[in-house]
């Protein structure tokens, strides 16, 4: 059986993912800050467990406390404080990044140990197409009205910390997924789709074999060229 964390796991995204990962045939540990809203991953299946990724303490210990792993999904995020460049400052860039890419460098290092011990070690970071200049660029993609600096920021690390961790972990199949514009509390549900289809591309990462691709960006049609 194969096991998986999901950090940020208590709504949205995370806990849809957490869902079907569960309804794939994982044991799902459903990384979330506050375990006062572990009802919903609890109800579906999952082992709810503390886990604050801009604490590494809190990190620690949650690592501590699972027996394996071998899927991890980096999936918490924020979209931060600054929509626009009328009220952006640094602290507003370290806030994102703080979560969005800190995070990952925090959880991931931290769990780096047990995935080496899997037999089929995945680790999928959740990123952004705002992330992705080519696509901030495109007036025909979603991603063009999205002038969140410090998240867009913040998910362009993420896409190239991808890479760079697939370069140097060969052995894992280590890549990032695009949601796409889901209605989710980040975004006051203003996206065109359902979180369902807002996992597709991480969900679809999440249960490759040894054999599938790494260092690659996904949306639900499949990989994106850089």
């Amino acid at each position: 059986m194969t096991t998986a964390l999901v950090t940020g796991a208590n709504q949205g995204l995370g806990l849809e993912t957490t869902r079907r990962l569960i309804a794939a045939g994982h044991t799902v540990y459903a990384g979330m800050r506050d375990l006062a809203s572990q009802g919903a991953a609890r109800e579906l299946g999952a082992l709810p467990v503390q886990l604050d990724v801009t604490d590494q303490d809190s990190v620690d210990k949650a690592i501590a406390s699972l027996p394996e792993l071998d899927v991890l999904i980096n999936n918490a995020a924020i979209v931060g404080p600054s929509w626009s460049l009328d009220d952006l400052d640094v602290e507003a860039m370290r806030s994102a990044f703080e979560t969005n890419v800190f995070g990952i460098v925090r959880v991931t290092q931290a769990a780096l140990p047990l995935l080496r011990r899997s037999h089929r070690p995945v680790i999928v970071n959740v990123a952004s197409g705002l992330g992705f200049p080519r696509a901030l660029l495109d007036p025909d993609d979603d991603a063009f009205t999205g002038y969140m600096a410090p998240y867009a920021s913040s998910k362009a690390a993420v896409i190239t910390l991808t890479v760079q961790y697939a370069k140097s972990l060969p052995q894992m199949r280590i890549n990032a997924s695009d949601p796409g514009y889901t209605a989710t509390d980040l975004n006051h549900n203003s996206g065109h789709q359902t979180v369902t289809e807002g996992t597709d591309a991480t969900v679809a990462l999440a249960l490759l074999g040894p054999d599938g691709p790494t260092g690659q960006f996904h949306d639900r049609r499949g990989p994106i060229g850089y």
